[in-house]
């Protein structure tokens, strides 16, 4: 009998590394990242519906609630691919901002495939869930993994869980600046100063990145935390770097850009050292949203 209601967490991601390759012949670029799953989570509740429609409910206003959504297109694949005609209501409280390179729609659309999966009994393995992530956007596949931490690569689709991390939990400052960054648009501007940007990169080496995270050795993360696009929204959006600038203001050496931005993070000793972090920053940033995290 199939399942009427279905409430799941669908958590952020930040990227402790993130190296551009080259340009596809899809217009998209070859990556290499670490992604970490964290603790701050928007929370997705399916209902089925009687009648064939998919909605999107959800308070804030800035959530699209078309087919644009990605938690919508995951539902619509689903549903087309295994041939069902049942409606559903996608309700969303979001808690992750919107547009900060946190991941927060991919996230959505992943729970949607692994809530459908249970609401609707289909009985789809990992690998099926894997290969319909990668038609909805290139984060959507490492929400579909059950893992705090992975390597990812190609678009960011290809996805290798890290079983070395597995036991890992890190605490971090997060602060997001409440503004919009275009993804696309800081691409194209890496694209056009590609020399720039690769010839002030520092080198990268993933191996002793994942081995400093293992040890948990904050020392030696301050110098592997490395985003190649950092370089590029700090130059164009001066809230961001003034961010990133007042977390370093309190201390912390290991900090860096997720994704395309605006979310800039700490990775501190504990959570006493969050919260307390987080309680100085809400007090001077009220332009920004912070946040205390961990792996999760």
């Amino acid at each position: 009998m199939m399942l009427e209601t279905l409430t799941i967490n669908s958590p952020a991601k930040l990227n402790l590394y993130l190296e551009v390759l080259k340009k596809r012949k899809d217009r998209y670029h070859n990556i290499k990242t670490i992604f970490e799953r964290i603790s701050l989570c928007d929370t997705i509740l399916l209902k089925n519906r009687r009648d064939r429609k998919i909605r999107i409910i959800c308070s804030n206003p800035a959530v699209p609630k078309d087919s644009s959504n990605l938690a919508y297109r995951a539902a619509a694949l689903v549903r087309r691919s295994r041939h069902i005609n049942q409606g559903l209501d996608i309700k969303i409280i979001k808690r992750i901002p919107i547009g900060a390179g946190l991941g927060g729609g991919s996230s959505n659309a992943a729970c949607v495939l692994i809530g459908l999966n249970r609401l609707w009994k289909l009985g789809l393995r990992q690998k099926e869930l894997v290969k319909l992530s990668c038609q909805i956007g290139s984060d959507v596949a490492f929400f579909v993994y059950n893992t705090p931490f992975a390597l990812g690569e190609g678009r960011g689709e290809r996805i290798k869980p890290l079983p070395g991390l597995c036991r890992v939990r890190l605490w971090h400052a997060l602060i997001v600046a409440k503004i919009k960054v275009s993804t696309p648009f800081i691409y194209k501007k890496w694209d056009r100063n590609l020399r720039t940007f690769k010839l002030t990169t520092p080198k990268h080496n993933v191996k002793i990145l994942t081995l400093a995270i293992r040890k948990n050795r904050l020392s030696l993360l301050a110098g592997m935390l490395v985003n190649d696009l950092e370089q590029v929204t700090l130059r164009l959006y001066p809230e961001v770097l003034r961010i990133r600038k007042r977390l370093a203001d309190f201390g912390p050496k290991a900090i860096l850009m997720s994704g395309s931005g605006p979310a800039v993070f700490a990775i501190v000793a504990s959570r006493k050292e969050a919260v307390s972090l987080v309680r100085k920053l809400a007090r001077e940033e009220s332009l920004s949203r912070v946040f205390a995290v961990e792996t999760f």
